[in-house]
């Protein structure tokens, strides 16, 4: 359970965060376009509600008897369902307001916390894209939380940016590198996301011992917005953001691993 209860405790900090900063943005900002195309910061605002209700759903849902999916395998089906979740915002978003989404957020982890509490254990459960570990998918709800409160930062950049809980954004960077690694798999390249998170990926000639040849280091949002696709590896590169060496130190075919 500790695992459950660190994953919980990082979900609750990172949602406070964006709760507080919804609060303080103005009426009008709700019809804005958000830094995704065709979202507006309402949809942005209410898709954010239903991260947590996909786990309250999978919980009170009978158990499956499959073999859970990897993270990587479960969130590599988000993109074929990418504008049913758009249109699904799109229409829960209409007439809606921040005050709104501040009380179904409350509601929303009042019933996830609640059913964690009553499923016992982590149990496989039957998600939207099939079964997985609830631990998994409740890591795949703090990412999703990292991610968007990133999105909407970027919406209003002359805004002060939605805090990021350092283990909600630690929680973000390591499964993000763990499904590169499940999707480039080898020992070519070590990637690190200091403090956070360090993997070996890309197929070729095995690193053993001393500093590897080729080596990809970036700070945690950097990473984050790689992984996700929001930051092209070129854009970040050019701008200092993203140091690298070795031949074959280019990631950006192997990015991003979220679509």
């Amino acid at each position: 359970m500790a695992r459950l209860d660190q994953l919980r405790a990082a979900y609750s900090a990172q949602l406070a965060a964006l709760v507080d900063w919804l609060g303080e943005l103005p009426a009008d900002a709700w019809d804005q376009p958000s830094r995704l195309p065709a979202w507006t910061v309402g949809q942005l605002a209410v898709h954010t509600t239903e991260v947590p209700t996909a786990l309250t759903a999978a919980l009170a849902a009978a158990r499956p008897r499959d073999k859970p999916l990897s993270i990587a395998a479960y969130t590599g089906r988000w993109h074929a369902a990418a504008t049913e979740i758009a249109e699904r915002a799109s229409a829960a978003a209409a007439g809606g307001s921040f005050a709104d989404v501040t009380r179904q957020h409350r509601d929303a982890a009042a019933a996830m916390y609640a059913t964690l509490d009553a499923a016992g254990g982590d149990p496989v459960v039957a998600a939207r894209r099939g079964p997985i570990r609830a631990s998994d998918l409740l890591l795949t709800r703090v990412n999703e939380l990292v991610v968007h409160s990133l999105d909407l930062s970027a919406s209003f950049p002359g805004r002060s940016p939605i805090a990021l809980d350092r283990q909600a954004l630690a929680v973000s960077c390591r499964m993000l590198a763990g499904v590169l690694a499940e999707q480039a798999p080898g020992h070519t390249v070590e990637l690190r996301v200091p403090p956070h998170a360090a993997v070996q990926c890309v197929a070729g000639p095995r690193h053993t011992r001393g500093t590897p040849p080729n080596v990809v280091e970036v700070d945690p949002p950097t990473w984050v917005e790689l992984a996700t696709g929001r930051l092209e590896w070129a854009t970040a590169a050019a701008a200092g953001r993203i140091q690298a060496s070795g031949e074959r130190s280019d990631l950006s075919s192997h990015l991003p691993v979220l679509r």
